[in-house]
């Protein structure tokens, strides 16, 4: 594990998967290598397969790869992309969504508007655009999309219009620049009684825009299901409704339960795929906020695969 980083839920995670030996598991989201090191450690002959887009996963990967040569590969890859991967027949697979203490730690990755930097936000760099660049040519439906509804943001008409009258200004091309746009869009009122930065939603909202967050798991969720061998466990970690909202919907739907209220699918005609392990979200204790206080909103669900499933 990288010095500083804390897997969050990590004992709940190896509860759920229960680790055999010679088992075979994949992490989704490798971020600094805690939950990987913790499968591999937690019995004999256990082989991990973990996928990361962040190109900067490979050099906090090697320690795992010198210590467990034979049973640890990373792979370069978005887990969005998933249905792609050749290998299958997973006895446990692990999503821990949302962005990363290393990608929000390091300036120069433009995710805070804590420190001044080029407004990127992309988890990965080498691919898609910065988000200055999308800021500047999305159109008004996305830009309404991404701080309406990613970013839940109350005075999304007022934000859209002030991103769409700076451009070519040069002031949505740097975090401070974006994030004195931003605030200076929200009625003074709210600015001064709220407990987060008034640039903190539309913030998330344009990350998970510019990297496809939502799409990215609503794609992955059922190339997992498909990888997993029977009984295999599916664990998934989300930190904030949009995260967890298709998570939800989508483990409903394998152990055959209605996704929502508005699904009035007659009960004979659904097909149930998995069990529950998780009637509610598992949420960190006390003692581990207090520990970690980024893992405050982490809710994790989890379902075992029928052995019966296809």
């Amino acid at each position: 594990m990288i010095p500083g980083h804390q897997p969050v839920l990590l004992q709940e995670v190896l509860g759920f998967l229960s680790p055999v030996a010679g088992g075979r598991y994949l992490d989704c989201t490798f971020g600094g290598g805690g939950h990987s090191r913790a499968i591999l450690q937690a019995a004999d002959d256990v082989h991990v397969i973990a996928m990361d887009r962040d190109p900067e996963a490979g050099s906090r990967a090697l320690a795992l790869s010198e210590e467990f040569p034979s049973r640890f590969t990373l792979i370069d890859k978005d887990f969005g992309k998933l249905a792609s991967l050749a290998e299958a027949e997973f006895h446990g697979i692990l999503f821990d969504f949302g962005l990363s203490s290393f990608q929000l730690d390091d300036p120069e990755r433009g995710f805070s508007f804590r420190t001044d930097a080029p407004a990127d936000m992309r988890m990965d760099p080498r691919a898609g655009v910065p988000a200055a660049i999308w800021l500047e040519t999305a159109t008004q439906e996305m830009l309404e999309h991404a701080v309406r509804d990613f970013g839940e943001e109350i005075h999304w008409r007022r934000v859209v219009r002030s991103i769409m009258g700076a451009r070519g200004t040069g002031a949505l091309s740097r975090t401070a620049s974006l994030a004195a746009l931003v605030s200076a869009a929200i009625p003074a009122r709210d600015r001064a009684t709220s407990r987060i930065h008034p640039a903190t939603r539309s913030f998330q909202g344009i990350r998970i825009a510019v990297n496809d967050e939502i799409g990215s798991i609503e794609r992955a969720l059922p190339a997992a299901f498909e990888k997993l061998r029977p009984a295999g466990v599916l664990c998934a970690i989300s930190f904030h409704s949009l995260e967890d909202r298709p998570v939800k919907q989508f483990f409903r739907r394998m152990c055959g339960q209605a996704e929502n209220a508005d699904d009035s699918m007659p009960n004979d005609l659904r097909t149930r795929s998995a069990e529950a392990l998780t009637r509610r979200p598992v949420t960190p204790s006390d003692n581990e906020i207090a520990d970690n206080p980024r893992s405050r909103s982490a809710k994790l669900r989890a379902v075992r695969k029928l052995p019966c499933a296809s």
